[in-house]
């Protein structure tokens, strides 16, 4: 099987919102959680390490995120901030998270803040150590909406704790339009742009609304990926700005960046509604629709790849019903097969593109 990456796992926030522990496997995880909060706001998970060892997932981009309390819904406040100072601390808390768990399980999880970093986890997966029952997931440290840096000089702190990209948007912030709140870069956006290239953030276009990334395309100077977002072109008709236009995905693959589809079915379906549309609504299919419409577009399979954004706001009741787990996005393989992707192709997609990137943009 080919290596997989997942350019996108909110794992901090679901840690410390609902107390998972992605150590366990999803199984596990379904029959603690089952009737609890966690299920009723965020589905079943699709997560867990020995799942991703199933799935040969060595690598995700764990998030920094919190809600802006405009947008927070139900009563667990634990992950929501009201001011940029709020922001700050519940990314961080999330940040040093990661660090506690990466230290307290180096054998399932290691921080990624460089090239070597890299090298250590890739490895481990293709020389495995003699007596060992798996192999640690490598996390790549992505802050997804920025309202978490009050100050462009925090940058330097955030870079120091291993942050490797960012994403200023979620919902519209200070710094940019963004998904359901349209608007451009504003002048403190084009600030933290030019402060981000000066450390080579990898800049997510991710969530920002395309007025946004289109003026970001045109003056960023450091690396440009969007982490996870689908076609709009394939989703007519839709009322959300969260896909990428055509223009937005020709941008990204003329800066050489990587596309990570997400498997979501109200992303690969318009008008589908969780918990009232059936899953069988969607395929994996749907998912292979994407990858090759940015494959087309590209002329090559060098920029596509995955960024699930599982256990994101949804889980195993959202996703096309050939998926149980992160494992079984290995399934990709076959329909990209059957739709004349080599097998290079195809392990460039699941995971090789991500990782060529990260080896360029990595310190």
């Amino acid at each position: 099987m080919p290596i997989i990456v997942d350019a996108h796992a909110d794992i901090a926030w679901n840690m410390l919102k609902y107390g998972r522990d992605y150590t366990r496997s999803a199984e596990e995880t379904r029959q603690l959680e089952a009737g609890g909060p966690a299920v009723a706001n965020n589905d079943d998970t699709l997560l867990g390490w020995p799942d991703y060892q199933r799935g040969q997932v060595s690598v995700i981009f764990s998030t920094l995120y919190a809600t802006p309390a405009r947008w927070s819904k139900g009563e667990n406040k634990t992950q929501v901030y009201k001011n940029f100072d709020e922001a700050h601390q519940l990314y961080r808390e999330q940040l040093l998270t990661y660090h506690r768990m990466t230290d307290s399980t180096p054998d399932k999880f290691r921080l990624i803040a460089s090239k070597r970093d890299l090298d250590l986890v890739l490895d481990h997966w293709q020389n495995p150590t003699p007596g060992s029952d798996g192999h640690p997931v490598g996390m790549v440290v992505l802050m997804e909406g920025a309202e978490g840096i009050r100050e462009l000089s925090e940058l330097d702190e955030w870079y120091e704790l291993g942050v490797r990209l960012i994403g200023p948007a979620w919902v519209g912030t200070r710094y940019c339009g963004g998904w359901n709140e349209p608007g451009p870069l504003t002048s403190d956006g084009r600030k933290l742009l030019s402060a981000m290239a000066e450390h080579n953030f990898v800049l997510d276009l991710s969530h920002m609304d395309e007025q946004a990334a289109v003026e970001a395309l045109d003056i960023y100077r450091g690396p440009i990926v969007g982490t996870h977002a689908n076609c709009l072109s394939l989703l007519p008709n839709s009322p959300s700005n969260r896909h990428f236009s055509d223009r937005i995905i020709e941008g990204v693959i003329e800066r050489d960046g990587v596309v990570g589809v997400v498997p979501f079915n109200s992303y690969l379906k318009v008008g589908w509604v969780a918990g009232k549309s059936e899953r069988s609504e969607v395929s994996l299919g749907n998912v292979a629709n994407h990858i090759d419409h940015i494959c087309q577009i590209a002329g090559d399979a060098l920029h596509a790849g995955i960024g699930s954004d599982f256990d994101g706001g949804f889980g195993l009741q959202s996703v096309p019903p050939e998926i149980e787990t992160i494992a079984d996005l290995q399934k990709l393989s076959s329909l990209l097969e059957a739709r004349g992707y080599s097998e290079t192709d195809i392990a460039n997609i699941l995971g090789g593109n991500w990782l060529a990137r990260l080896r360029r943009d990595l310190p």
